[in-house]
C-alpha cells in the first residue's frame, strides 16, 4: 500500500521538479535536497525525512515536460518516490526509466493526499474511495530495466549473465 502524498496538476515541468538554479549540482546522492524546491513545504517534509520510500506523487497530464534535465528523475528516485501520472512527457519518461525511477501511467487517475493506493501491473486500487483504475503498462524491456534499478544495473546484470557470473 502506497500513500498519495503530494499532487500536483498538468504539464509540470523538469523545472518544477527540479529548478534551474540547482543545475550545478548533478549528483544522485545530492539533487533530492532540491526535489520540488519551489513547494517549501513539501521540499521540508522530504527533507526532514517525514515522507517515506515508496509514498506517491499524483500527476495530471505531461508530466515532466521541458528540459530534458534528468536531475528531474534523479531527485524523486533518490527519495524513492513514485510517480502515478495520466501522461508522462517522452524524454522524462526515458530518464525515470534508465534511473530506475518507478513510474505508473494511469490517465484515469484519482487521488488525492492522504489516499491508500495499491498499485498493480494492470491496476490502481484507490483503497480510499474504492476505485479502481487501468494502468497502461511498461513496454517489457523498460520495466526489466526499472525493477533492475535503472539502465547501468541492468546492463552489468546481464553482462554477469552472458560471462556465467552469479548477479
Amino acid at each position: 500500500m502506497a500513500k498519495v502524498v503530494f499532487k500536483v496538476g498538468d504539464d509540470v515541468s523538469t523545472d518544477a521538479i527540479y529548478p534551474g538554479r540547482y543545475m550545478a549540482t548533478v549528483l544522485p546522492t545530492e539533487t533530492p535536497q532540491y526535489c520540488f524546491a519551489d513547494h517549501k513545504e513539501f521540499n521540508e517534509r522530504l527533507n526532514k525525512g517525514e515522507i517515506e520510500a515508496g509514498s506517491v506523487i499524483v500527476a495530471g497530464s505531461n508530466f515532466g515536460c521541458g528540459s530534458s534535465r534528468e536531475q528531474a528523475a534523479s531527485c524523486l528516485k533518490g527519495w524513492g518516490l513514485v510517480v502515478v501520472a495520466k501522461s508522462i512527457a517522452r524524454i522524462f519518461l526515458q530518464n525515470a526509466v534508465n534511473l530506475g525511477l518507478q513510474t505508473v501511467i494511469c490517465p484515469e487517475i484519482e487521488a488525492e493526499v492522504g489516499d491508500e493506493l495499491e498499485i498493480f501491473p494492470d491496476k490502481i486500487v484507490n483503497k480510499s474511495t474504492g476505485k479502481t483504475f487501468s494502468v497502461i503498462p511498461h513496454a517489457p524491456a523498460r520495466q526489466a530495466i526499472i525493477e533492475a534499478g535503472g539502465l547501468i544495473p541492468y546492463a552489468r546484470k546481464k553482462l554477469m549473465q552472458e560471462r556465467g557470473v552469479a548477479a
